[in-house]
């Protein structure tokens, strides 16, 4: 059941069709919030308009603040005042927003009794001694102010004596770059084996787009087959003064130095979508601001975010976030420079490349989503009375990346970023994998086309079968088995598999019968190998699959299996150590869930007893303050191990099964707090991390490869891709949702 919305934060801001940064940077904030905690927060929108035109908004406004009008400020507050249902404030601030009706924004917070936020959108260096008084009355009436860099907020603190905690950072949001082709949209906008150069934003003059024209001739002289893209309508204050006379200045610049063939006016206010498919397709992103004191910029932002390598003039923003392995910094008003710079990133496509996942690696923290979660966990701090506890709102289930990563061969191990690395092959692990995870979707939303890349998982599954009844692990993209299989151990893999084929057995009713009978004879092939596996995991993956069954053949394979594990736990374990091995690695939630899959199966109480002896010591160290903080790859935790804060490490596969082996105890027992941490334990994925970051990524598809102590692996390989996606499809049978 859906949780009554009860904490509820009003927008003051501009929002489109008004056309505006702020307006565009409100909106994407709200969506983001929106689709992040929806289930426990309500957003009102509040539009500031400074003239007598109707503006027609995607929204209904619970009211509308005309500047213009006598009175407007004063009957804002009394509606804030007297609503009993508003909790929060979050206002969007920036000078030119109240030109002319700053007295009157300030006696509108004074009156204020609700808890307010103040992003500023601007904040000058060097204030003169009024502006300091005015933002310092701003900020006695708020309870925290955002900045989107570090250096405004330095500035806050020593120029205006602003209190450090009443200060929060939070960087501006960016949208994360789809997995879109680039070749098939250089193509839809004619852009073909051209080298693309862009620049958007509202036109005028503090741009300086001039300065790209003049370097233009020089950049043509080594790459002929550049153009640049002028992306953006004018700005509309500007066309009020003197109509499109800076536009007119440009286009006699190009006209002058006979470009026209390498420049193109893309004359539009662009929706988010068509706007991040021309910073797909750009090569460089120039960014000439010649205005030293801009704080931020949501162009620069975006374009990084997009991947785009960056040659920007030096505005503080810029200087904060740009490092040497993301672009390149030139002066104000310096073609030169940037004929240069451009010329410097063009002829090294392998640093092309580089700079691209760099950019797409740092700006990770910087998404809408990873926004919402910041500007969210900053209002639960100011909400003491809290009637409902934080609620992360569940993403459909999206198929698009598994999709990507499989070809006629198999699902490809690795990704570069949202890309398939081809390059890294196909294995045996990733393959029973998504035949598993394709199977549970397919158990809940049968569709016929799913069947084929069922049948190709388990096709593949048969192809690394030898004729012993053992399996290889590693093909290359050629469909060859490798090297690696002669040098590593490969029970693991073989015991995923059997846990895919008895999943696929157990389906028989579901299934077409050319599938289950070929499993079944894979299964037969293999088995007079199972009881010689001796690793942990491998022998949990066999009891898994094995206890799917019917066949009472398998049982007395159950029984040793699960014997054995006993004895481990026996022979390893003590009052403060319960566990099978004398270390904790990875895949550890698997190896109780087998006992409970045993006991469950053989009714010996005696497996049931460890089982959930083994689990509860494992939760214990793994579910700290009501977060999972699965055992960090970066050095496995040992027996008598001093417990340690979150080093990072932590992998997508662990945090997924725990949330299988949480569901089956929760289902064995109905001891709510195995649900609770279910639910705890998926929110991992959505942002409920020591980072507070999404590991899932909701417009690819994909999953990040790992949550590690500062940053997050942005590649969405096949582990942890498949790992999200059983996960969340476990998740979704605790909560109603419609899909």
């Amino acid at each position: 059941m859906t949780p009554k919305k009860n904490k509820v934060v009003a927008f003051l801001s501009t929002f489109p069709p008004r056309a505006c940064g702020i307006a565009t940077y409100t909106t994407d904030l709200m969506q983001a919030i929106e689709d992040k905690f929806g289930a426990c927060y309500e957003l009102l929108s509040i539009p500031i308009e400074n003239d007598d035109r109707h503006y027609s908004y995607s929204f209904e406004a619970w009211y509308r603040l005309k500047l213009w009008q006598v009175g407007s400020f004063e009957c804002l507050s009394k509606m804030l005042n007297s609503s009993s249902d508003i909790d929060i404030l979050c206002i969007q601030h920036e000078f030119g927003l109240f030109e002319k009706k700053e007295a009157a924004f300030l006696s509108f917070l004074a009156r204020l009794n609700v808890k307010v936020v103040i992003t500023f959108h601007t904040v000058l260096p060097q204030p003169e001694k009024w502006l300091a008084e005015k933002v310092s009355m701003i900020a006695d009436k708020c309870e925290k102010i955002i900045v989107m860099t570090q250096n405004a907020a330095n500035i806050l603190i020593d120029a205006y004596h602003i209190s450090d905690n009443k200060i929060r950072v939070i960087k501006h949001g960016t949208h994360l770059a789809p997995a879109n082709n680039k070749l098939a949209l250089s193509d839809k906008m004619g852009l073909t084996d051209r080298k693309v150069l862009s620049t958007f934003g509202l036109l005028g003059p503090g741009k300086s787009i001039e300065t790209t024209l003049l370097a233009l001739p020089s950049i043509v002289s080594k790459t002929p087959n550049v153009i640049f893209l002028i992306i953006g309508v004018t700005h509309p204050n500007l066309v009020s003064q003197e109509g499109e006379a800076y536009r007119d200045m440009l286009k006699e610049i190009v006209e002058k130095h006979d470009i026209g063939e390498y420049v193109r006016f893309v004359d539009k206010f662009l929706s988010t979508e068509d706007l991040i498919d021309y910073l797909l397709v750009t090569d460089v992103y120039l960014f000439t601001s010649i205005n030293p004191l801009q704080a931020v910029s949501g162009t620069f932002a975006y374009a990084l975010s997009s991947g785009c390598p960056i040659v920007s003039t030096p505005i503080p923003h810029v200087l904060e976030v740009l490092d040497e392995d993301m672009g390149i910094i030139i002066d104000f008003a310096a073609p030169d420079q940037l004929a240069a710079a451009v010329g410097e990133i063009l002829a090294d496509e392998t640093r092309l490349d580089r700079i691209r996942h760099v950019n797409l690696q740092k700006t990770l923290p910087t998404s809408w989503q990873n926004s919402a979660i910041a500007h969210v966990n900053l209002f639960e701090e100011l909400l003491e009375e809290k009637t409902t506890a934080l609620v992360y709102s569940l993403p459909k289930v999206n198929l698009s990346h598994v999709y990507r990563m499989t070809t006629d061969i198999g699902f490809i191990q690795f990704a570069n970023g949202s890309k398939p690395d081809l390059e890294s092959g196909y294995t045996l692990d990733d393959n029973s994998r998504a035949l598993i995870a394709m199977l549970h979707h397919y158990k809940k939303y049968p569709k016929k086309e799913h069947l084929s890349y069922i049948e190709k998982y388990l096709t593949f599954i048969g192809y690394c079968m030898l004729r012993n009844g053992t399996l290889l692990n590693y093909v290359d993209k050629d469909g060859t088995f490798t090297s690696q299989n002669r040098d590593e151990n490969l029970e693991d893999a073989n015991g995923r598999a059997i846990w895919a084929l008895g999943e696929i057995i157990a389906m028989s009713e579901r299934l077409p019968e050319s599938f289950v009978e070929k499993a079944k004879l894979l299964l037969n092939q293999a088995s007079e190998n199972l009881l010689g596996y001796r690793s942990t995991r491998s022998m949990a993956f066999i009891i898994k699959g094995l206890s799917l069954l019917n066949e009472d053949v398998y049982q007395s394979m159950i029984e040793t299996l699960a014997n054995r594990l006993c004895e481990m736990f026996e022979h390893e374990s003590t009052p403060h150590w319960q566990w099978y091995e004398s270390y904790l690695t990875y895949a550890n939630s698997v190896i109780p869930e087998a006992l409970l899959c045993a006991y469950l199966k053989t009714g010996r109480s005696i497996y049931k007893v460890v089982a959930y002896q083994s689990f509860d010591f494992l939760m214990n160290m793994i579910m700290i303050d009501g977060e999972i903080h699965v055992i960090s790859n970066q050095g496995w935790k040992s027996r008598g191990q001093v417990q340690t804060e979150p080093q990072g490490g932590e992998q997508p596969i662990d945090v997924a099964y725990t949330i299988i082996a949480l569901d089956s105890f929760y289902k064995e027992s109905q001891d709510s707090r195995y649900k609770h941490f279910l639910i705890a334990a998926f929110d991992w994925f959505l942002g409920r991390n020591h980072l507070g970051q999404i590991m899932y990524n909701p417009v690819t598809g994909g999953c990040f490869d790992g949550l590690e102590k500062e940053t997050t692996n942005i590649n969405q390989g096949a582990e942890s891709t498949l790992s999200y996606l059983l996960a969340r499809l476990k998740r979704e049978e605790y909560t109603t949702i419609i899909q």
